[in-house]
């Protein structure tokens, strides 16, 4: 009896964060295997105090990160970080994605790169969006959504944040509805230290609109590199969804 060869899905995450690892394995599709490298950043890691300069830390040793996981030969490695998108900005980050591809050869995605595609994929122009993050990010976020021409009709963050990684699902949830707007088309709760995923549809069927997160989005969009032609249920109706490349 012949076994199928699993396909490899590598992902980059933040080095405190004990939430995405259990996401991840819990979408897992029966079709791939899981890989993680923890980046580099230094400091009180999910707090909201010095997180731009953690962004940057794994900015600056993302090469070393990848040649590690690069190692497992994985089909796609995955920037498991929102707000590291944010720092970046949008040309900065195309140019950074570009360098690394044609470095080690292997494509490269990140969480908001993923988001983006999602919210091109299910058609949505209008956007509603919340964050754990302090006001900064939070607009770091805004400014990113409109370069790429989306529209934010509302968003809002989780208040009395002490620590990302300390927050729950029923917060997310929470934060969905602080932040829905009859002119949002789709909600996008950013954030992958956040946990989201046992959420989601019932977020979706409480708001009647599609609701994703940046975790979510990221596995998507490596499975959809990948190749993957089945979705993943449970997780919201984005992870049911494939597209053509």
């Amino acid at each position: 009896m012949t076994t199928a060869k699993l396909i490899r899905l590598g992902f980059l995450i933040p080095p405190g964060n004990p939430n995405s690892e259990p996401e991840i394995m819990h979408m897992q599709h029966p079709d791939v295997s899981l890989h993680f490298t923890r980046m580099v950043a230094r400091g009180v890691t999910g707090s909201l105090d010095g997180q731009e300069a953690r962004n940057q830390s794994q900015i600056d040793h993302l090469p070393d990160c990848i040649e590690l996981l690069s190692l497992v030969k994985p089909s796609v490695i995955a920037l498991t970080h929102t707000a590291t998108s944010y720092t970046l900005g949008k040309e900065k980050e195309e140019a950074l994605i570009e360098r690394m591809e044609q470095e080690f050869q292997i494509r490269l995605i990140t969480a908001f790169g993923s988001v983006v595609k999602a919210l091109h994929q299910i058609g949505a122009q209008k956007i509603a969006f919340g964050t754990p993050y302090n006001e900064n990010s939070t607009l770091q976020c805004k400014k990113l959504l409109e370069a790429y021409g989306f529209e934010v009709v509302q968003y809002g963050r989780l208040n009395d944040v002490q620590n990302i990684y300390d927050e729950t699902s029923k917060r997310a949830l929470s934060l969905a509805h602080q932040v829905n707007h009859p002119q949002a088309q789709a909600i996008f709760l950013s954030g992958v230290g956040m946990p989201t995923i046992d959420i989601l549809t019932q977020a979706e069927n409480e708001t009647n609109k599609p609701v994703i997160s940046s975790i979510a989005a990221t596995m998507w969009q490596a499975l959809n590199i990948s190749g993957i032609k089945s979705g993943v249920n449970h997780f919201g109706s984005l992870l049911e969804r494939k597209y053509d490349h």
